[in-house]
């Protein structure tokens, strides 16, 4: 089976021709086992700083799998600037945000925790192992940064001088647009943000309320959805 077609995230500082990246064993499980890829044969790399690179396997047992880069197929492009901030789900439901936001190119995905979030902790090393997933399969060439969450009144406090669209369940708000630089959206949790949440937001200068439509969206749906509408414009 040919692996030309297989793109790989590697944290390398700096990719270039002869760099050698020795794989840690999941990659390397995953070319030599179950893809049964020969020494010879080529992927692609990418390690969010360089670009994109044709790679040979130049070493390859069953537990250690070298590649070496040989050539560019693609230099790297700027990323959107967006941030997505999004009241902490249940397990899968995180999961399926930090998959999808990452396909849709947020920068940065930061979860929050409201009065009324569902949970309050998560597997930060499993959400960006989800992140890499979506990364390779997406032909991103860089990979989202994944925050610890963070309770929204500290996150409101230390807010910088970003726009931030924070979606209004009521719709009475305008609807989300196309951003063409540095934004962020937020999203509360199902019930929404409570009155002293939404009066520390109202009281942010960079903020606007938006609608997203004319439905109610679940949380994971409007983070989602939202995200896709803000970034529609960019890279």
């Amino acid at each position: 089976m040919s692996i030309a077609s297989i793109r790989l995230y590697t944290p390398v500082a700096t990719l270039a021709e002869g760099t050698e990246l020795p794989l840690p064993e999941p990659q390397a499980h995953y070319l030599a086992t179950v893809l049964r890829a020969e020494l010879g044969e080529t992927c692609r790399i990418f390690n969010g700083q360089n670009g994109e690179w044709r790679a040979e396997i130049t070493q390859i047992s069953k537990k250690r799998v070298t590649l070496t880069a040989r050539a560019q197929t693609r230099p790297q492009h700027p990323a959107p600037d967006a941030w997505a901030c999004f009241a902490l789900l249940k397990r899968a439901k995180t999961d399926l945000v930090v998959e999808k936001a990452t396909e849709l190119g947020a920068a940065v995905i930061q979860p929050i925790i409201t009065a009324r979030t569902q949970a309050d902790h998560v597997n930060l090393e499993r959400l960006r192992a989800i992140a890499i997933e979506a990364a390779e399969q997406c032909e991103r060439q860089d990979v989202p940064e994944i925050r610890p969450p963070v309770p929204v009144m500290q996150l409101l406090q230390t807010w910088p001088n970003r726009p931030l669209f924070v979606a209004d369940e009521r719709r009475d708000s305008p609807l989300l647009g196309a951003a063409s630089g540095p934004c962020a959206l937020m999203v509360g949790p199902e019930g929404g943000f409570t009155d002293a949440e939404l009066e520390a937001i109202a009281a942010r200068p960079q903020v606007m309320r938006v609608s997203l439509g004319s439905r109610i969206l679940r949380a994971e749906t409007a983070t989602i959805a939202g995200l896709a509408l803000l970034i529609a414009a960019q890279p």
